[in-house]
């Protein structure tokens, strides 16, 4: 979940109790303010301060400055990009690459660029069809075509914006995060029920649906790229992923077999395109099995991390935009996360929650990182913690009820 969440559970054998959840919210989450001036900034906003100048019909001046609510920049392609990431003064599009960092074309989120370095850049606003290359966008084009947007495009056009595809290169700002937060939700094992809530705290649920079987392990991710989180099932048995799109009753979008026997799952985006794939964690051998894409084929990492008795987790603890491991062990109530998908050190090592804990990664306050929260099985509350250090819980409340297994995951794209 690339700064979004996942979640891969162990499943135990657990009694069941019927759905009824809700109970006062303690402790609310804070809100965020809007950005300063060369400091980070959510995606949302970026997004927010494009449209405004679309909304104001700007027109395209190079030599121009348009003053606002939003600061002086230059009317032009890379002026309005500067608008749009808050920056200090209008870069060119020779220097927007000075504050960002450059990534593939398939890892475009919102907020993010392409610029051709010696002519045009113009801000991505979202794919509508990843698997097929279209996507929309905003941009100052020329005197012609002022500030425009959300225009469609693909991908793999020949050109955009007037200018070969081939020469634009993709560019992150570098002080962007992701402004999507993780709702939390319960998976019932005995009548197969998901039963998400939008927001962190008591109340009802936003959305109740049947997907699953007896046996199988609940799994949540953006299996297609498009910012928002689908549900998906593991079964062990039959070493199969099942997964959908939406946070919906309906069919499989991807079936897919992967691992062996007794294999848990874990989901993450291992290559930081901003989709999340499948991937296993063995307990007889402590060795994780990632897989790229949600496709049926050989690992594309195989490495040794994790103890007996521990619970696999996935997450952007680092804020980078792909997701490294985890595991948490709930007979001590001890973290260990590592910010890569490969063998070694960990990067964190906290003591959360308490023995019996089962542990839930997200996204939970829109930072760009994920952390791992708790959920108590007996008492049913759910301890959010927004860093992952040894701290209280940043809120707490009660949710879900005995027998069912916590997921986390952003169900409506918000």
């Amino acid at each position: 979940m690339s700064s979004r969440s996942r979640t891969s559970l162990r499943l135990t054998a657990i009694a069941t109790v019927a759905a009824g959840l809700a109970f006062p919210l303690l402790n609310a989450p804070a809100a965020h303010a809007a950005s300063t001036a060369g400091g980070p900034i959510t995606r949302g906003e970026v997004l927010a301060r494009a449209q405004s100048w679309v909304d104001e019909k700007v027109p395209y001046n190079q030599s121009g400055y348009k003053t606002d609510a939003n600061g002086t920049y230059r009317e032009d392609c890379s002026g309005y990009v500067s608008m749009a990431w808050h920056l200090t003064d209008s870069l060119t599009t020779w220097t927007l690459p000075n504050v960002s960092t450059k990534i593939g074309f398939s890892q475009l989120q919102g907020g993010d660029i392409l610029d051709y370095t010696d002519a045009h850049t113009f801000i991505f606003n979202k794919w509508t069809n990843k698997a097929n290359g279209d996507f929309t966008y905003y941009a100052e084009s020329n005197p012609n075509n002022p500030t425009h947007g959300p225009t469609a495009a693909n991908i793999n056009n020949a050109s955009i914006e007037g200018w070969p595809t081939s020469y634009y290169g993709a560019y992150r700002y570098n002080h962007i995060v992701n402004d999507t937060t993780a709702g939390i939700g319960m998976w019932n094992p005995s009548d197969h029920y998901f039963h998400l809530r939008n927001s962190l705290s008591a109340g009802p649920n936003d959305k109740d649906f049947v997907f699953g079987a007896t046996g199988m392990t609940p799994v949540t991710g953006d299996w297609d790229g498009v910012g928002s989180d689908g549900v998906g099932m593991y079964d062990s048995a039959n070493h199969t992923f099942y997964l959908r799109n939406s946070p919906s009753a309906g069919g499989n979008d991807y079936t897919v077999s992967f691992g062996s026997a007794g294999d848990i799952p874990v989901v993450g985006d291992w290559d930081g395109n901003g989709t999340d794939t499948i991937g296993v964690w063995r307990p007889s051998n402590h060795t994780f099995y990632l897989r790229n894409s949600n496709t049926a084929g050989p690992a594309d990492k195989t490495f040794v991390y994790g103890g007996d008795g521990m619970q696999p987790l996935a997450g952007d603890w680092d804020g980078v935009g792909a997701d490294g491991i985890g595991m948490y062990d709930d007979s001590t109530h001890m973290v260990y996360l590592r910010n890569s998908t490969s063998a070694g050190g960990n990067d964190y090592t906290i003591s959360y929650g308490t023995p019996g804990d089962i542990a839930v990664a997200g996204d939970f306050n829109g930072d760009g990182k994920d952390t791992v929260s708790v959920w108590n099985p007996t008492t049913h509350y759910f301890d959010i913690n927004n860093s992952n250090t040894n701290n209280d819980p940043s809120t707490r409340f009660v949710y879900g009820a005995t027998g069912m297994i916590p997921v986390a995951g952003d169900w409506d794209g918000q």
